[in-house]
């Protein structure tokens, strides 16, 4: 049953805020169409957030089940498809290192370069407020069905802010986990470096299954939630706000079944809401059929522009 649990609570968790490209004519002639703009921000956000998310649960999975981490016995063995993981915890601090290797097991993307988490000596996982740093070196996403990449360099701080391990949610109810970075280094697939920050929490609840919230916790200029910022590969500043929080369960397959997430830019703001049905009303788990999300962006002149796509 933990064993169970431990598993949903860790392999979704790619959460992504993703926008599928489409095409729409400007509804004002003269006015400006920032639909491509906003479709490849969302979709090179979405990744971005994803695999920062997909990284801490490899990371979770790792040190639950890592000898002097969290004082309880484990098997890194096959735990990860596509990576070499080495342990060292006698140094200080206490490393894991995962080395990803290529290997085209996730089905969706492929993943090179390496990440080492790194943990003071005395401090155990399964601790409030414990600590550890995600360095990034050369991690290289590619998306399998476009051959598309981004390639993240630097250093994020996953906080165990509740403390109390996923394999024990039954019986904790809660447990909290925070996402913080000031030097996210993210290299889009035509050669576009960019700075990026990142603020986010993951509450994980239990009830019959496993429920995880995600919001934004910076606030900059009178805005609060946000989760992300820094500069677009356009050269564009940008915040990402969760204005509503994304809800994920482990019965609908761990899918963003609700929620609303706002880009905004000097030039334009993008907002999504997840967890619709095909007429764009709220709905439950569609089964094996289609969430929809609705994409709403404005222009500086108000101009609105709208779709309705599945996910």
């Amino acid at each position: 049953m933990k064993t169970r649990i431990l598993s949903y609570a860790l392999a979704a968790f790619s959460f992504t805020f993703l926008f599928t490209s489409c095409k729409k004519e400007a509804s004002n002639a003269g006015s400006t169409d920032f639909t491509a703009e906003t479709s490849t921000h969302s979709d090179d956000q979405s990744r971005f957030s994803g695999e920062v998310d997909a990284a801490a649960n490899d990371a979770n999975l790792l040190l639950e089940s890592t000898a002097g981490f969290t004082a309880r016995p484990g098997d890194l063995n096959a735990l990860i498809c596509d990576a070499d993981i080495a342990v060292d915890t006698m140094a200080n601090p206490r490393t894991i290192t995962i080395t990803y290797n290529g290997t085209n097991c996730l089905g969706n993307r492929t993943r090179t370069g390496v990440i080492i988490i790194s943990m003071a000596q005395g401090v155990r996982w399964s601790q409030a407020g414990a600590a550890i740093s995600l360095t990034y070196e050369n991690f290289k996403v590619t998306r399998t069905s476009d051959n598309k990449s981004i390639t993240i360099n630097g250093t994020h701080t996953l906080t165990n802010v509740s403390g109390g391990l996923l394999i024990n949610l039954p019986v904790l109810n809660t447990i909290t986990h925070s996402i913080t970075s000031s030097n996210m280094s993210v290299t889009f697939d035509n050669g576009t470096q960019r700075t990026w920050q990142v603020a986010r929490q993951r509450v994980f609840t239990f009830n019959n299954g496993v429920t995880i919230t995600i919001t934004g916790t910076h606030s900059e200029g009178g805005v609060t939630g946000i989760a992300e910022w820094g500069q677009n590969r356009f050269g564009r500043p940008f915040t990402t706000t969760i204005a509503e929080p994304v809800v994920l369960k482990s019965d609908c397959s761990f899918r963003a079944g609700s929620g609303k997430v706002v880009h905004n830019t000097s030039s334009y703001n993008a907002a999504v809401t997840f967890g619709l049905d095909a007429t764009g009303a709220a709905t439950t788990c569609p089964g094996t059929g289609n969430y929809y999300m609705k994409i709403v962006w404005t222009g500086p002149a108000g101009n609105s522009h709208t779709a309705l796509l599945p996910y």
